[in-house]
């Protein structure tokens, strides 16, 4: 197989920019520096889609790595042909190249096994050979193989046994399982029946029956969960006259042999005891895969709008972590990040100490210029919602308050990060620092978190951990990397994301920072231990030096890029103080009037990089999440009882689904947009509209306080 022809094929490029990422990637280089320093190579493809080449490549070379050993382990047997080869070399999945290494692979001890140590594979051919006419009965033949000693005791057990071994070999036909593998998937039904007598969330489950190619993701995950936890079982039905006929199709090859008979009956054995289970078991488990890669893709959709929700710069933040018994923890940090007070305070049951709480509340935000209280939506947090509430209406300062996410709050407050980060303080505190900061960055907090507990995926706890933390870790990477980080602030898990920078050389960078000072320039990097000359190159472009004597440090352009950077300011008529500037708009502008295909020619650079470089001129220090909606704060609560059908709200898209969307409207419980609710027109998925962090005007269709459900629709609203 020419990997990079098929890669060119399935991706719809053209096979130089595949041969130009694979080898770039061969070469050892990140994907978000490829995506982002390697555009005339590659011809500009984005990170996602270099993400999904450069899955697919593993996948194929290791289908390359699987035929190659299949080829030697059945040649090594002296079994392999032209027909065995050129299967091989047809193979597009593993499954197909592992068909065909069924009957050749080491068999644990089957009945068919056992037959042929009794000697009884020669009367198997003799039957498979369904000649018209034999020199005797069939049964005749068989009384030959009668050897008490192999335990062959009667006609009927050889017989048997040889039937035995047909069914098996008819269930090692790797033409066979393939078709029938077809045949199940297009008329089979996923069929599910309750096994406990009790309610649940799996209840649409209880007495199921779904078309097996038409079933969404989302169900076949459900359905496994569900099974998982013993509320159904689940099987695959399909008509067996469908497959059956298929085989004695295949199979029986002259229906006047005396041996029809016993050929029909390992058909119809194999199938029943044999493929039948293997097949299931084999469908069940690729609809799973299947399932969970679009589950993974999603997932990397909600987790990469939310880790670039615009940031809310510039704000004092009060972050309020609720609880009942052990009472509320706050956290005010400054415009920065840095933690200036701590307090606890006791608004909510059992203590109930309002007054007391609005006390401390006030002389915080007094002392401080707090601008926004950060509420978790965690325990307590309605209460806390109303409280908060009340004591902003009774002081004059401008003070709104958001709801936040608490997911992985907890996680990272126990965490090994959050322990060195404030070692003083208890879990609660660090939960409320870190609610506070998610508001003022939710990028820069949201690393420190394991991407499985944020809490914007469907069913993550089901997949393969490595599979979806190496699919989650890529989109952390490619958020990192699109807004860049500030070197002498970060922290050692954002750096850690940086390309080329590993957890050993993010803490080296910290450890350097703390005893050296800031860093001065970006070329200065290098002096940190494990940064060597290839690391800088995958890291530079990415990391700011806001303080550098060299505006460029500050911005986007890599260090490689410099020279190329001063010979277009100095090509017309500008230096580096012009960078951001008035004078800076011009360049476009005046390269257009040139023409930009005679300015990279001069300057022996190609377009996609002159383009960034101008970019970048124009706005040193960018943060590509400014333009995006900031979070809705208010001032005000409302509760689910103040619903009403019709009532319109604007709320923000917590996660997105495969059959919806929840929205956050300030109610403490978010209601969810159907599919059917999202457009007027028709959509196969709710992210063809949708995004996570997106403000969104919505209208109640219906609310159900008893089961806290709330039901909301996009349609018809201004």
């Amino acid at each position: 197989m020419d990997i990079n022809k098929t890669l060119a094929e399935e991706f719809g490029i053209k096979q130089t920019q595949v041969d130009n990422t694979v080898k770039l990637i061969d070469e050892g280089n990140t994907i978000p520096f490829i995506a982002r320093y390697r555009k005339e190579l590659t011809g500009s493809l984005d990170d996602e889609l270099l993400r999904n080449l450069f899955d697919r490549l593993n996948y194929l070379r290791n289908l390359n790595k699987r035929k190659e050993e299949v080829f030697n382990l059945i040649s090594e047997q002296g079994k392999m042909t032209p027909e065995i080869e050129k299967a091989l070399a047809d193979a597009k999945i593993l499954t197909e190249v592992e068909d065909i290494y069924r009957p050749f692979k080491p068999h644990r001890k089957t009945r068919a096994s056992v037959a042929r140590e009794k000697g009884l594979e020669p009367l198997s051919a003799l039957i498979t050979e369904q000649r018209n006419e034999y020199e005797s009965s069939i049964e005749e033949i068989a009384s030959q193989y009668i050897d008490e000693e192999k335990g062959v005791c009667s006609v009927e057990e050889a017989l048997a046994g040889a039937c035995d071994i047909i069914s098996e070999n008819i269930s090692d036909n790797a033409e066979y399982r393939k078709n029938i593998r077809s045949l199940t998937f297009n008329y089979g039904k996923i069929v599910t029946k309750q096994t406990k007598e009790e309610d649940s969330v799996y209840s649409q489950y209880y007495d199921f029956k779904g078309s097996l190619k038409d079933l969404p993701g989302h169900r076949i995950l459900a359905i496994n969960r569900a099974e998982k936890e013993e509320f159904i079982k689940a099987s695959i039905d399909i008509d067996s006259d469908i497959i059956l006929n298929y085989l004695f199709g295949q199979v029986v090859t002259n229906l006047n042999s005396p041996a029809k008979k016993y050929i029909s009956a390992s058909v119809v054995d194999s199938y029943d005891r044999l493929i039948s289970p293997s097949i299931e078991r084999e469908i069940r488990s690729s609809l799973f895969d299947d399932a969970s890669e679009g589950a993974i893709k999603l997932f990397e959709e909600n987790l990469k709008n939310l880790l670039m929700s615009a940031p809310l710069k510039g704000k004092t933040v009060m972050g309020y972590d609720p609880g009942y018994r052990t009472g509320c923890k706050l956290a005010v940090v400054d415009k920065t990040g840095k933690v200036l007070d701590t307090a606890v305070i006791y608004p909510t049951k059992p203590q109930e100490r309002i007054e007391e709480s609005a006390v401390t509340v006030k002389k915080l935000i007094r002392k401080y210029g707090v601008d926004t209280i950060a509420i978790g939506n965690g325990t307590a947090s309605k209460e806390s919602e109303i409280f908060i509430a009340n004591v902003l209406r009774e002081i004059p300062e401008d003070v709104k308050y958001a709801m936040v996410s608490e997911a992985g709050a907890s996680v990272y407050s126990a965490s090994k990060l959050g322990t060195e980060e404030f070692p003083d303080f208890d879990v609660t505190q660090r939960s409320a620092v870190s609610i506070a900061r998610r508001l003022q960055d939710p990028l820069a907090e949201l690393v420190k978190i394991d991407p499985k507990s944020i809490g914007v995926g469907q069913y993550q706890h089901d997949m393969k951990a490595a599979r979806l933390d190496a699919a989650l870790t890529g989109v952390v990477e490619d958020c990192v990397n699109a807004v860049g980080v500030d070197v002498n602030t970060a922290s050692y898990s954002l750096l850690s994301y940086i390309s080329g920078i590993n957890m050993t050389s993010a803490k080296n960078i910290v450890k350097y920072r703390e005893e050296n000072g800031e860093f001065s320039s970006r070329k200065q990097i290098l002096k940190v231990p494990k940064i060597g000359a290839k690391a800088f190159e995958q890291c530079a472009g990415f990391l700011r030096v806001s303080g550098s004597d060299d505006i460029l440090d500050n911005t986007g352009v890599h260090p490689e890029s410099y020279g190329i950077a001063r010979r277009l300011l100095k090509k017309f008529g500008l230096d580096e103080s012009d960078i951001g500037n008035e004078k800076i708009k011009l360049l476009r502008l005046k390269i257009e009037m040139e023409g930009q295909q005679k300015v990279c020619d001069e300057l022996e650079v190609g377009e996609p990089t002159l383009v960034d470089i101008v970019n970048e001129l124009e706005k040193p220090g960018r943060d590509v999440r400014d333009s995006l909606p900031l979070p809705v704060l208010r001032t005000d609560v409302m509760d689910m009882s103040d619903l009403t059908p019709g009532m319109q709200l604007t709320g923000t898209v917590r996660n997105v689904i495969d059959f919806g969307a929840f929205v956050d409207i300030g109610v403490h419980q978010d209601g969810l947009v159907h599919i059917s609710e999202i457009s007027d027109k028709f959509i196969k998925h709710p992210s063809e509209v949708l995004a996570v962090g997106d403000v969104v005007n919505v209208k109640v269709k219906s609310v159900d306080l008893a089961k806290k459900r709330i039901s909301l629709t996009m349609k018809d609203t201004i």
